[in-house]
Order: structure tokens, then sequence, then C-alpha cells
């Protein structure tokens, strides 16, 4: 397919960047199957790749099955959206998907725009603005590009919460004890896909005595379409590790947004990157003709979240306590009984905070409206 828009004036050089990052990215050594050894473990040669990098794609790890599903979800949450951020009806006229609550179902932009950089929002952890090409005339004034709290959305989305190998993963990385981030769908599509502009994810413990590379979580990535270096995530590889960088200082050394030691992440459908929180990132208006949709999920240590202090969606500080964390874990089990249900010959996840409390959530007959607005309780460090 053609390129639908381009950079214009810095197409060339945009052109060049993906094509240096692709081979930096196949050389980092950080992508292959999930593997675990004998005795359980996460492989070590995967932990030693990922502490180095701070990401790793695992792949093939989504079946042709569980794809069709997301993707049908994908669809029927596309259909139902608000036809505008300030919208309460879809396309067709119904109530818009997410109508009925106090907070937005979707993150909106002007097409290929960066809605965050350069400003305070997100607390300002996105101090540069991405290069914004030219969109079409015909692309609409605003877009959907992110669709917070699936999980009370999608059933597909609920059943990769519960996925085995991955809940296996977390709690290799944060332990048996692990609690949820939060969760979003990102879309980037054609022609249209908004930029993140680079930042790192972490915004409470950069000052912690006790801050290590893995102090404020990892994200996991489910890819539905794959991603390319036009259109999936770049990173700087061991950023992770230098605590609180000057990202705006790094740049104008650079003289472009185009960071020159940066790498795109690469999958294919059904791959799945875990994702270090305090990594450098960020990705560029979706100008090539491919879609990226992102099933996005993180967890945390327990140890980074009980007793911390930090904002949530609605904007007001709390301190997260033993409750809140107990509460908010609920969604992990009422995605392992979802998985269940679909996908019976897997071997169930067991996870620890809840193996004496199981049955309920395997008893509930919807699981999606037992979570009903559980984003209210987001553990955002």
């Amino acid at each position: 397919m053609a390129t639908l828009v381009d950079y214009g004036t810095q197409e060339e050089a945009m052109q060049a960047y993906l094509r240096e990052g692709r081979a930096r990215a196949m050389a980092l050594g950080n992508r292959g199957p999930i593997r675990f050894t004998a005795d359980g473990r996460l492989d070590p040669a995967i932990v030693k790749a990922y502490e180095l990098c701070g990401f790793y794609v695992f792949e093939g790890v989504l079946s042709a099955a569980e794809l069709a599903d997301m993707e049908a979800d994908l669809r029927d949450i596309l259909e139902r959206i608000p036809t505008a951020p300030d919208a309460k009806t879809d396309r067709l006229g119904r109530p818009a998907l997410g109508s009925d609550r106090n907070w937005p179902v979707a993150l909106w932009s002007k097409p290929l725009g960066d809605p965050f950089g350069g400003t305070d929002q997100a607390q300002g952890r996105h101090p540069v603005k991405m290069f914004e090409p030219e969109a079409a005339p015909e692309t609409p004034a605003e877009i959907a590009y992110l669709i917070l709290a699936p999980l009370q959305y999608s059933d597909a989305a609920l059943r990769l919460y519960g996925h085995p190998d991955l809940l296996r993963v977390a709690a290799a990385i944060n332990g048996e004890d692990f609690v949820p981030f939060n969760e979003a769908i990102i879309i980037k599509k054609p022609g249209e896909g908004a930029s993140f502009a680079w930042h790192q994810d972490g915004v409470t413990h950069w000052q912690s005595s006790d801050w290590d590379p893995g102090t404020h979580g990892f994200n996991f990535m489910a890819q539905l379409y794959g991603c390319t270096a036009a259109n999936g995530v770049w990173y700087v590889p061991g950023s992770h590790r230098m605590g609180k960088c000057d990202i705006k200082a790094m740049i104008a050394e650079a003289g472009t947004e185009r960071l020159p030691q940066a790498v795109p992440m690469l999958c294919q459908p059904g791959d799945v990157a875990i994702s270090n929180r305090q990594v450098i990132h960020g990705s560029f208006a979706n100008t090539s003709a491919d879609w990226r949709v992102t099933f996005n999920f993180g967890f945390h240590r327990n140890r980074s979240v009980l007793g911390a202090t930090a904002f949530g969606i609605d904007g007001k500080a709390a301190t997260y306590d033993a409750e809140r964390i107990r509460k908010r874990s609920e969604a992990i089990g009422y995605g392992i009984a979802a998985r269940r249900m679909r996908f019976p010959d897997e071997e169930t996840y067991v996870y620890r905070p809840q193996a004496a409390d199981s049955d309920r959530f395997r008893s509930s007959k919807d699981p999606r409206a037992e979570i009903r607005d559980y984003n209210l309780l987001d553990l955002i460090l």
C-alpha cells in the first residue's frame, strides 16, 4: 500500500532514520518466545536482556483465535465510541460507549498531532513537542487514539489480562504479589495516528532512597497487527537505569526529536512486548499505511505501591493502602476466570494474593460488570 501522507520537508531524513533504527533494533538481541526453566523461572537470558535494554519482545504469544477475538472487540468498540470528545452518541446515533460514565472512554487528538508534547499534561513528563505532519484534508478534526479502561468494555481484553504465561512473567519481574497499574488500547490509524512525545512514565519515586531500575513497574504491549519503525514505540535502550533523564537537553543536543541512539520496537501480530516504565520512549505520528493497535496493561511491585501517594484519573491525590490494592487487583482474578472459560485447555495461572478466593471469581456471571469503573482505583506511580 502507498503511504497516505508524509513528513513533508523532513520525509527523506525520517525514512533514513527509520531504516537505521530497524537495523539497530534487530541487533539488540532482546526478542524471542517466552521461555521458562525446568523449575518454572523465567529464562535468565530473557531477564538479562530485559534488564539491559529496558524492553523485550516476546514473539508469537497470542494465538490466531485470540487475535480474532481481540479484533472483533476492537471493531465493536470503534463502532460504539462517541463521534467527538463531547458527544454522547456513536456514529449510528446510539448512546455511545461510556456515555453513562463520569470519565471519558477515549483520549483525542488532531490527526497526526502530539497532544501531550511540550504541555503540562500528565504532570509535564513530555517536555518537547514532536513534529506534527500535515494530515490529509478529508481526515476528521479529532481522532480517538487511546481507549481507557478497556477491561470493562472488551471480553478479549479481560481474557488477555489473565494470560497465564504473561502473568508468570509479571511474577518473575515484580514478585508473586505484583499489583495492577492501568490498561488502555492504543490506536495508530494509518495517516491519522497521533504521536507520543518522548517521556519516562514514572512520576512518584525518582528520589526514593530505594529507587532502582524496576521501581515504576512495566507495561505489556500486545500487538494485534504488529508494529513497524514507522508506527511503533521507540526506545533509548538502557535509559531506565539512568534515573530521571533530561529529555529536553537530549533533544537539544541531537538537534532533532529523532534521537540518534533510539531504536523501534518491531513486532509481528501476536507478539507481546514488556516495556520498563522508566525507559525513555515515544512514538512518531503514523504517516505509514499500516495500522498499529496495542492492548496495553501494566503491573507494579507491591512494595512500590503500598503507602505511595499519587494522583488518579479524578485528579485527586490518594495514598494506596492494602484495601485499595486488594480491590484494584480483583481485575486480575476476573481476567483469569474469564480466560479459563474461553481457553479451558490452558494451564490456569494462580495469582498468589487470591489463591484462597478463586472460586468467587469463577462463579461470576458477568465479570465485566463486576469491575465497572475499576480504573478509578488505578495504581499510578
